[in-house]
């Protein structure tokens, strides 16, 4: 029996990229599910390509942003299943512009998406969550959550906000609720849509921006990048580490401290001469 068997669970961005792939996977592991995304079609897709190999699926067209709503979201599960096991909040977007070029209502939208996706996300289900002998708050974060890059400020801000609400939790959890695993995911580049979706600021050239990022960061399949994140979830891991690149990030971070804020700007001022 695998460990989320018969185990009720939701995901948010589910409607794509390792969001289905945890979708996918959990229901291959027996999981009941309760997906959530702002994309009615694109759930409707998950739930195509699961198929009946799955326990229950609840389908919630909801934006995480929206406090209300997700809040309505775990209590209809929970009376619609009985029990809620583990939430993983995984839904988030992405925005390129330097700080000078973006504008508030951006950084506003990565802020709402990105950090309040996962607040919302993490107290709307933790109530239910309490109730299980053993549960599973698992939030994404990103490699950019462990290290800054110049252009991604509004990013890299709502990532680290992240990490430490996450990281926090955590700490509440082992003292309150110690049956209650909480775990932070640290992805890499992986290969999803989420820079052809993206936001921009008005002078980045788009077009380069995807094909750099698909062509020479994003190396880590979807599904790759849930069996990570299943593995790490079941093992209570605090941090999940998906990709190589990821990795080499969090050792660059341990071993430079700071030093890597003075190396990619003279990176990057080497490979404009």
């Amino acid at each position: 029996m695998s460990y989320f068997d018969g185990r009720v669970v939701a995901v948010t961005g589910a409607g794509a990229g390792v969001g289905r792939q945890l979708a996918i996977q959990l229901a291959r592991q027996g999981a009941s599910l309760s997906l959530i995304d702002r994309d009615q079609h694109a759930l409707n897709q998950t739930i195509s390509l699961i198929g009946t190999q799955s326990g229950a699926i609840r389908m919630s067209v909801v934006d995480v942003s929206d406090r209300d709503a997700m809040h309505a979201c775990a209590a209809e599960t929970f009376d619609a299943s009985g029990s809620i096991d583990a939430v993983f909040n995984n839904a988030g977007v992405l925005y390129t512009g330097d700080v000078l070029d973006a504008e508030f209502d951006d950084f506003a939208h990565v802020m709402r998406v990105n950090f309040w996706g996962v607040v919302n996300g993490s107290k709307a289900f933790l109530p239910f969550i309490f109730r299980s002998n053993e549960g599973n708050i698992v939030n994404v974060s990103s490699a950019f959550g462990l290290m800054s890059a110049p252009g991604y400020s509004a990013y890299n801000a709502a990532k680290f906000a992240v990490r430490g609400f996450t990281e926090s939790l955590r700490q509440e959890m082992l003292i309150l609720h110690p049956q209650v695993k909480v775990s932070c995911v640290f992805p890499g580049g992986i290969k999803t849509s989420i820079a052809r979706t993206a936001r921009m600021a008005a002078p980045i050239d788009r077009q380069a921006v995807i094909e750099s990022f698909e062509h020479s960061i994003a190396r880590t399949e979807p599904e790759k990048a849930a069996q990570v994140i299943l593995r790490g979830a079941k093992q209570g891991r605090p941090r999940i580490l998906v990709g190589t690149d990821a990795r080499i990030i969090d050792a660059l971070t341990r071993i430079s401290g700071s030093g890597y804020q003075r190396l990619i700007p003279a990176t990057n001022r080497a490979n404009r001469s």
